[in-house]
């Protein structure tokens, strides 16, 4: 069977599942991130990730890595979001603490 057939049959018989759902919540979370990350830099004019750029980040991660664990246990899926889970949590700790001791206070 060619691509082009197995997409037509794929999209032919969708099922909407619980951890699909799920799946979906975290792709749009993680990719939202991006479209705040753009308005921030726009209104500021200049690169900011602001807090709600990490908190996006974690979120969208861990939705896709337990959709990708628990409801497909797809190993690709798997560890393409192991990683940016940590390195979402470690940048979001960084800027609480930076945040909390008031050092160069970010305008987000």
């Amino acid at each position: 069977m060619g691509i082009l057939p197995h997409i037509i049959d794929s999209i032919q018989h969708f099922q909407l599942t619980p951890w699909k759902l799920v799946g979906f919540a975290g792709t749009f979370m993680f990719t939202s991130r991006w479209f705040v990350q753009l308005y921030y830099t726009r209104k500021y004019k200049r690169v900011v990730m602001p807090l709600s750029f990490w908190w996006l980040s974690v979120c969208g991660s861990a939705l896709l890595l337990a959709y990708f664990v628990v409801g497909k246990n797809d190993s690709v899926g798997i560890l393409s979001n192991f990683f940016p889970v940590f390195v979402s949590v470690y940048n979001l700790v960084v800027h609480l603490r930076h945040r909390r001791r008031g050092e160069g206070e970010a305008p987000v």
